[in-house]
């Protein structure tokens, strides 16, 4: 019978875990001069350096009374992946809906960069974008079940719609 299963409160003999106890000489232990609190000024308090200005708009936490100092602002929210990232923001952090608002809106966001792309006459190099190079070399059997699926996809999508055009041609 095994003893660590059927007894999970008995005693764990360190000598026998392999790394237990490596960071208890300081002298071997490359985060102790961090630690060490007689040497350096631990005391929490520092200068905050300044807020960084910004002329666009920034979105905050509701958790957070202030903003970091420092911040990026070379894309500010904008179009509808931007109102879903406004209506995120006003959600809490421990509540999924703001997580999964986030996440739809950075799906939309390359919706959006792809069609802003093409009315500027670029047609954005699609596969490179995604990958699709470094999958076929190193992934490839989930890179051809996804092109098979995408496909079928594409094939159901484009028989339903001539199915339609039929139908409504005839009437």
């Amino acid at each position: 019978m095994d003893h660590t299963t059927s007894n999970p409160r008995r005693a764990i003999d360190p000598a026998t875990v392999t790394g237990w106890g490596v960071d208890a000489d300081p002298s071997n232990n490359p985060t102790y001069p961090y630690r060490d609190r007689s040497k350096d000024d631990h005391s929490g308090s520092w200068p905050r350096p300044a807020q960084q200005q910004t002329n666009v708009e920034i979105l905050q936490s509701i958790e957070h009374k202030q903003r970091p100092a420092v911040m990026g602002t070379s894309t500010p929210p904008s179009g509808i992946s931007g109102m879903l990232r406004r209506l995120a923001f006003r959600k809490s952090e421990s509540n999924l809906l703001h997580w999964m608002l986030l996440l739809g809106a950075d799906r939309i966001n390359m919706a959006e960069g792809v069609a802003q792309d093409m009315r500027h006459g670029r047609v954005p190099n699609v596969p490179a974008e995604w990958g699709v190079r470094a999958a076929w070399q190193h992934n490839r059997g989930p890179l051809v079940m996804k092109t098979v699926v995408a496909v079928a996809a594409i094939a159901l999508v484009a028989t339903a719609l001539g199915k339609m055009r039929t139908r409504n041609a005839r009437r």
